[in-house]
């Protein structure tokens, strides 16, 4: 007689990863691929450092810089930072003053130190900026004359 009972195999037992390993892989993996990218940025950053020293080098040794260095580039470009500088700082000022008034004072918040600070590099920029105008043409009045 045959035996009427179908034969059962055994199943494969699958292994499901815990929750903590799924996190360890995939925080392992995206550390990996930040390593990756800063790798990616140096190189290409190396790369340019290297074009812009190289371009330099050229301009200085075949007399182009000095292209550069005439008043139809120069006073625009000196002119858009004086422009730029004096309009970071109305524009600090501007919020200072705004915050202060007293129709303000019901709203008004405390400033966050990072804000505080982000105020103050502003400004600082903003007259270092001025700073080295006043340098640069007084450097370019001393050695090349009006």
């Amino acid at each position: 007689m045959s035996d009427a009972r179908p034969k059962i195999e055994p199943q494969p037992t699958v292994v499901q990863p815990s929750s903590s390993s799924i996190y360890a892989i995939s925080w392992a993996s995206l550390a990996f691929a930040a390593l990756q990218s800063v790798c990616v940025a140096l190189i290409a950053l190396s790369g340019v450092r290297f074009a812009i020293g190289l371009g330099s080098l050229v301009l200085a040794v075949t007399g182009w810089l000095r292209q550069f260095h005439a008043d139809k580039i120069r006073i625009p470009m000196m002119l858009f930072a004086l422009f730029g500088a004096c309009l970071n700082l109305f524009v600090l000022w501007h919020a200072r003053r705004l915050r202060e008034r007293p129709s303000a004072q019901w709203r008004r918040q405390p400033m966050s130190p990072r804000k505080k600070r982000g105020e103050r590099i502003q400004v600082a920029l903003a007259v270092l900026t001025l700073v080295l105008l006043v340098v640069e043409e007084s450097i370019h009045i001393k050695l090349h004359g009006l």
